[in-house]
């Protein structure tokens, strides 16, 4: 196990975000929401948070209480790329093309060795690139991966292998940065390869559509618990 050095530790952990440093990336503080009532001997599922390009975990941050703030422990990660700051002084991150590094690793361990986490309800999302690493590293963890929601993003170059792997594909009608011919591309593919794909559409260009991570969450609780659930919207 990698060292960890939580900036806040309790013997019991309560709702709400709280950070970590963790080696061997100590420059990428992590930040772990538990959701409202936490119950420690409950198993929750874990949903890990990619950001998008030119973000930071802080991004991510922002996006939970849209997707639920009581079904999931949300791990938020920053990508090992440092692309300097943005216009408004904020640091900006990115992924790189590269397999899932230690500091990712590290993170989906302290989190699962550190809650109350279902080892069989390990979700990953990924906004624009940061889909691209959820791609990435969801087709790496095989069946340790119980699916992967993409919003916005490109499915990774090169030969898609055999999978299982169950994926949900959220993507905007007017995206001009990734088309969304290229998410129908990725659904063709995934699917060939052996994916459980699903895929919406909407009316936005390449931010995130208030609907799609009401969709998402709708999603996984339908993974989780084996039933298709009313739309809200």
């Amino acid at each position: 196990m990698p060292a960890t050095k939580p900036n806040r530790t309790a013997e019991h952990p309560t709702e709400g975000f709280r950070s970590a440093v963790l080696a061997p990336a100590t420059d990428r503080p992590v930040r772990v929401y538990l959701p409202t009532d936490y119950q420690p001997k409950y198993a929750y599922p874990l949903v890990v948070l990619f950001h998008a390009e030119g973000e930071c975990e802080e991004h991510s941050v922002r996006l939970v209480p849209q997707l639920s703030r009581r079904n999931y422990i949300v791990l938020c990660l920053r990508g090992p790329v440092n692309l300097g700051c943005r216009a408004d002084g904020r640091p900006a991150f990115g992924w790189g093309e590269g397999q899932p590094d230690r500091g990712t690793k590290a993170a989906l361990a302290y989190a699962t060795s550190q809650f109350s986490v279902h080892p069989d309800r390990v979700f990953l999302m990924g906004i624009g690139e940061g889909a691209t690493a959820a791609y990435r590293l969801g087709l790496s963890m095989g069946t340790c991966a119980a699916g992967v929601v993409a919003l916005n993003g490109r499915l990774p170059k090169g030969r898609v292998r055999a999978n299982q792997l169950r994926v949900l594909i959220g993507h905007g009608s007017a995206n001009p940065v990734v088309p969304v011919t290229e998410a129908r591309r990725a659904a063709t593919q995934l699917t060939r390869a052996g994916s459980d794909v699903s895929m919406n559409r909407y009316a936005t260009a390449h931010r995130v559509h208030p609907d799609m991570l009401g969709d998402a969450n709708r999603w996984i609780m339908e993974q989780i618990t084996g039933k298709s659930l009313a739309h809200g919207h």
